[in-house]
């Protein structure tokens, strides 16, 4: 039988719901008063998006200069030349971002965008499952870690958790990245929402319940302080009057799955619960067929990523000291096209960083020319630039933890500088 006081020693609860939705008004009340919890200070925060289908990074940001490229792709390459129809943007001279991540040049030019390319596991696997859980985990030889990385960052935060929002996973279940110990929470729409343990089947029985039945019921020898602070938070959040949540600057979001994820993201923000580590997945990045160049599938994917995030930095306004967004793929596609107008399973990628301490305005990491014998496995954008180094890096300058060999266990790799020093 599930007992109370082992519910409120879960170290793993998700908060789900049904669908993606609304947003609830006594949260979008709770995020326009800015400081609902008045207990709570502000945190430095991290931002993961994973891009789960293993994103095409020479096209995301190609080195068009690179006359392989142009003719490994005869059908994909894209130029930066602005006589063509729809150009790459220029960032350097050498790598040009898509055009349909346009929304990203002016935070590139500010520098508070920098990228990472030639980055992706030392696991030589193109299994999507495989590479994704090395990643999550950040342990690329071992399959049988219990924990994910973000989970184990959470320990080293310094402090025990206020609230039951100091690490929200934005999506419908939780993802490896908060496996472990440490308290973690799935929210796929706070729209409505249950209880649910994970890992324990009888957990679900309580689902039907709802955080103020389960604190009124719950005798108070049963609660340790942060227990108490975290029921009294979702009862607070839960008392706010009903008033439509308004993005600040008149932020838009796509009206997609990580539009609406990200929004949300930035609501918990603004109501300062104790937020500090958020977690939210993109889709359908696996291109094996008719991938498109400036328009069709891969340039919708891009374009969704970077006005989602593009948004959510806008409505962040007076916040965004405070907060660093990171993407993540599990790994890129072939240097080559394929028969079916699509790119197959390759190796490094890259992905994308923002923030006001970020080193930005550059191309971090190493791409070599493209000819044959530079390529992993004659195919390959190889890996320069290992994940756990750029990890490690935003998580140590950001949220300044520095126990790496518990973070990242057996990596001892170096930095690459994406963050700015001081």
């Amino acid at each position: 039988m599930t007992t109370r006081r082992g519910f409120l020693k879960s170290g793993a609860l998700a908060l789900f719901a049904a669908s993606l939705g609304g947003i609830p008004n006594f949260l979008a009340e709770a995020a326009r008063s800015n400081k609902l919890v008045l207990p709570y200070k502000k945190n430095k925060i991290l931002v993961c998006i994973f891009q789960r289908g293993a994103m095409d990074g020479l096209m995301a940001v190609s080195p068009f200069t690179d006359e392989y490229l142009k003719q490994a792709r005869p059908g994909l390459f894209m130029s930066a030349a602005q006589t063509a129809s729809n150009p790459l943007i220029d960032l350097d001279g050498k790598f040009g971002l898509h055009p349909a991540m346009r929304s990203f040049e002016p935070l590139f030019r500010e520098n508070r965008l920098a990228i990472v390319h030639g980055v992706g596991s030392p696991n030589p696997t193109r299994s999507h499952f495989d590479a994704q859980d090395f990643m999550e985990t950040g342990t690329p030889f071992d399959k049988g870690t219990p924990s994910g990385w973000l989970n184990r960052a959470v320990g080293l935060l310094g402090h025990e958790a206020a609230t039951p929002f100091q690490a929200v996973s934005l999506t419908s279940s939780l993802p490896r990245s908060f496996y472990g110990d440490h308290a973690a929470i799935a929210i796929s729409n706070i729209q409505d929402f249950g209880i649910q343990m994970r890992g324990d089947q009888k957990g679900a029985l309580l689902a039907s319940q709802n955080f103020e039945d389960l604190y009124d019921q719950t005798s108070s020898s049963l609660l340790n302080k942060a227990g108490k602070e975290s029921f009294e938070a979702v009862k607070m959040l839960k008392k706010a009057d009903s008033q439509k949540y308004v993005p600040a600057n008149n932020a838009v979001y796509p009206n997609s799955s990580l539009g609406k994820s990200l929004k949300q993201i930035a609501q918990l923000i603004k109501m300062d619960v104790g937020l500090e580590i958020a977690f939210a997945e993109s889709g359908g990045w696996d291109t094996h067929y008719n991938q498109g160049t400036s328009n069709g599938t891969f340039a919708r994917n891009v374009n969704d990523l970077s006005q989602s995030i593009t948004a959510f930095w806008t409505d962040l306004d007076a916040y965004q000291d405070e907060v660093d967004v990171m993407t993540m793929t599990e790994f890129g596609r072939t240097v080559h096209q394929n028969g079916s107008s699509g790119t197959d399973h390759g190796r490094a990628s890259c992905m994308f960083i923002l923030g006001n301490n970020v080193s930005g305005g550059l191309v971090h990491g190493n791409v070599p020319v493209l000819a044959k014998e530079n390529l992993e496995d004659g195919r390959d954008l190889p890996v320069t630039t290992d994940f756990r180094s750029v990890f490690s890096e935003v998580a140590g300058k950001h949220l300044s933890i520095q126990k790496e060999h518990v973070l990242f266990p057996d990596w001892d790799g170096k930095k690459i500088g994406v963050m700015r020093e001081g």
